[in-house]
């Protein structure tokens, strides 16, 4: 098993963690990450806990994952009603993709904090749970997910992550990829503003807004954010928006594109692959 501890950044930065998609099947997401090319994890069931004394109590939610050497997917489908359940139903109903993304943090208490001086108004921490199957059996990973009310962030759940047990989630036998996927590099994001879009996001993160690629962006200490208009992302992706705003997708580095799924290839060594059991667009590009 691997330690993990290459996944939390170092004090006084933010990495981006992970992005989650809001499936409505679970089966069908699982079949389609086995098509395009993921070694997903086995389902796992959340919990969640009221206070650090409660007992843990289910969220009516379960994931299957796509671990990376740097960062992670994660697929996420409502299996009970419960409300986090219902926010995730809320959300498909404006289209299935990737509705959250996760910045990894060693400080959630500063998070939080910087997040009440800039006026955003977070929410409690929350401690999650979920049940992880290593060689040594079942064991329990942990985390610490800062949040601000939905709405905050039109673009869909932006929040950040503390790994208390990076070591169970990032084991040896489950970064690997028939794909040779190995790094979450760029979220890319359709907005209507990307100016307004993008300041805002710097405030609520507190990264420095700056340009990638010609648009606007943010970097973080691992992987970065860009942010296009309706019309650039079609030119982008060749797809129109489901949804504005939207989380159009990401792209992933690989090592060998010639082990990646069929889509359209750009002429800077990209491969754009749109899935609808999914949602949005992947971008595999050769590192």
């Amino acid at each position: 098993m691997d330690s993990g501890g290459f996944q939390r950044p170092e004090p006084g930065t933010l990495a981006i963690d992970h992005i989650a998609h809001w499936v409505p099947d679970r089966v069908a997401a699982f079949d389609e990450l086995t098509r395009l090319g993921f070694a997903p994890t086995p389902f796992s069931e959340q919990f969640t806990r009221t206070n650090p004394d409660a007992p843990p109590v289910s969220a009516g939610t379960g994931n299957h994952c796509a671990m990376l050497e740097r960062g992670y997917l994660e697929f996420l489908a409502p299996i009970a009603d419960t409300p986090n359940a219902a926010t995730l139903h809320a959300g498909i109903a404006r289209y299935t993709g990737v509705h959250l993304i996760a910045f990894g943090t060693v400080e959630p208490e500063a998070q939080h904090a910087r997040l009440a001086r800039e006026g955003f108004a977070p929410l409690d921490p929350v401690a999650l749970q979920r049940a992880i199957e290593t060689p040594d059996g079942m064991r329990t990973a942990r985390f610490t997910v800062v949040r601000t009310a939905a709405g905050t962030m039109p673009e869909g759940r932006v929040q950040f992550v503390e790994h208390k047990t990076p070591e169970l989630l990032w084991q040896s036998r489950w970064i690997s990829h028939p794909n040779t996927a190995f790094a979450l590099k760029r979220v890319h994001l359709c907005v209507a503003d990307p100016t307004e879009a993008v300041a805002r996001f710097a405030r609520y993160t507190g990264l420095s807004a700056t340009t990638i690629e010609g648009v606007p962006g943010i970097a973080s200490a691992r992987g970065d954010m860009v942010f296009r208009d309706v019309a650039a992302t079609k030119a982008a992706f060749g797809i129109d928006p489901p949804a504005l705003p939207w989380i159009a997708g990401y792209t992933l580095s690989c090592r060998d594109l010639t082990q990646t799924p069929a889509g359209h290839e750009t002429a800077r060594g990209r491969i754009v692959v749109p899935s609808l059991a999914l949602g949005g667009v992947i971008v595999f590009e050769a590192a």
